[in-house]
């Protein structure tokens, strides 16, 4: 038996052991970073390049947003000539222009040269001036050019997405000609997808992924070997809307157009992803009212942010707390209603989140339409009703049984049940409202459904109160 147990024990640990390695997996492990910060420490180079090498620039990006400022700026300076522009791409918003900053003009200058042209642009567009210059006298002519003429495009928009670098061949071309033009060219980008195919005039026609290329013959027209799903994507176009094309189409690259539809660049599905991301990220932040906040802000920046959030939470608790002051009285008489209104309140608060989180995330990924709005709203409208009915018969119990008075059990069941329906209803059309009217339904949608659930709760529960104890 022992023997039994020992295995098992043995067993459990293993499995323990292995699913904390997966919680685990693609983190920095903190040896890693301690041996990164021991090297500085130290002021060995030949160890910090050593110890770095092997990781990739976004696990780099991740150890400078990790580590304070002054081991920061210590890390980079002895870093020196082997820092990567990669890692300026990967780093944090927060922290870039710091980096910058610190960074030495030349290193900075050939970080910058390794750079595509759209990930030249998203570093410029979160800088100063000056260092916006600095980054730009680094390129080379035609590479400035190309970058000042995407920085001229609304900001949000393919063109500030897209990078200039594109592959791109003659309609008429066969498998043959591609073939000899790639192998024989010195300026491909690192990374594409597809051959893009354009006519006399400029205008795409089609693409060609390049294992189509790599396995077909030589005499093949590659007209006749295009991609079936193809879009072009406006320049003007918001990026939101381009990452929502990229996911629903399960596009790989898309060639950008200007208003003629002459290419101008080409949008691949990395860059698509990561706007997504960030949508995804602002949602979630907007809906807790925290705003574009990270975890290198300063006291200052983080307090800046989230003040105005704080204080429009303040307005709500006060209309409530108006509500509530017109009943004085009945408080007075049963003091069981101070005790069960924040109950009433919480349950509705989160009800009407649950609902505001769904309506929210729909809205952003469009699939909630004008086509399925009311069976939305009824479905969640039944919800709130089925929930509230279920608590209402659990917190008419605990009136009961808690204070004696089956009469105060009825008055809470009868304010869950409103109040859930209400939260239903206002966590589903207000954001719907807000999107209608052109407002970020995730920026202000969380302040009017507390405001609501709250005053409704307040209102319900002493408003019956009063009528059904006095």
């Amino acid at each position: 038996m022992a023997d039994e147990h020992d295995i098992t024990d043995a067993e459990t640990s293993e499995t323990q052991s292995e699913e904390a390695h997966e919680d685990r997996a693609y983190h920095l492990e903190r040896k890693t970073v301690a041996a990164i910060l021991f090297a500085v420490d130290a002021g060995d180079s030949a160890q910090l390049t050593e110890l770095m090498e092997p990781l990739h620039p976004a696990d780099i990006a991740d150890v400078l947003e990790q580590i304070n400022a002054f081991d920061r700026r210590r890390l980079i300076e002895l870093y020196g000539r082997e820092f990567d522009g990669d890692i300026l791409s990967e780093v944090d918003e927060s922290i870039r222009e710091e980096v910058i900053g610190i960074l030495n003009p030349d290193v900075l200058a050939d970080a910058v040269r390794e750079l595509d042209s759209d990930d030249v642009v998203d570093l410029l567009e979160d800088l100063d001036e000056p260092q916006q210059e600095a980054i730009l006298d680094a390129l080379e002519d035609a590479d400035r050019v190309a970058v000042e003429q995407a920085m001229t495009y609304p900001e949000y928009s393919a063109g500030r997405l897209m990078q200039r670098e594109v592959v791109m061949a003659p309609e008429h071309w066969t498998v043959g000609e591609a073939i000899d033009f790639l192998r024989n060219s010195e300026d491909l980008p690192d990374q594409f997808y597809h051959v893009v195919l354009v006519d006399p005039l400029m205008h795409p026609v089609g693409n060609v992924t390049l294992g189509k290329i790599m396995r077909s013959h030589r005499e093949k027209p590659l007209i006749e070997i295009t991609e079936e799903e193809f879009r072009t994507i406006p320049v003007d176009q918001d990026e939101g809307d381009v990452a929502y094309a990229f996911n629903q189409y399960h596009l790989i690259s898309a060639p950008v157009v200007d208003a003629d539809g002459r290419l101008t660049g080409i949008i691949t599905i990395d860059d698509a992803m990561a706007v997504l991301d960030e949508e995804h990220e602002e949602d979630i932040l907007r809906l807790a009212g925290v705003g574009e906040s990270g975890l290198n802000d300063t006291v200052r920046e983080t307090t800046r942010s989230r003040f105005p959030w704080l204080a429009v939470n303040l307005v709500t608790a006060v209309l409530a707390s108006l509500v509530i002051a017109q009943f004085e009285g009945v408080i007075g008489q049963f003091v069981a209603l101070a005790v069960l209104m924040p109950i009433v309140a919480s349950m509705g608060g989160n009800a009407g989140t649950q609902s505001l989180t769904v309506a929210v995330r729909s809205i952003a990924t469009k699939d909630l339409t004008g086509a399925n709005v009311w069976r939305v709203i009824r479905r969640e409208v039944l919800v709130g009703l089925v929930n509230g009915l279920i608590f209402a018969v659990v917190m008419g119990i605990v009136g009961l049984v808690w204070f004696d008075s089956s009469m105060l059990g009825a008055v809470i069941a009868t304010a869950m049940v409103i109040n859930l329906v209400v939260a239903g209803l206002a966590g589903t059309v207000i954001p719907v409202l807000l999107d209608r009217v052109g407002v970020d339904p995730a920026l202000a949608s969380g302040a009017f459904v507390t405001t609501v659930t709250d005053v409704i709760g307040f209102f319900a529960f002493l408003g019956l109160a009063a009528m059904v104890l006095i």
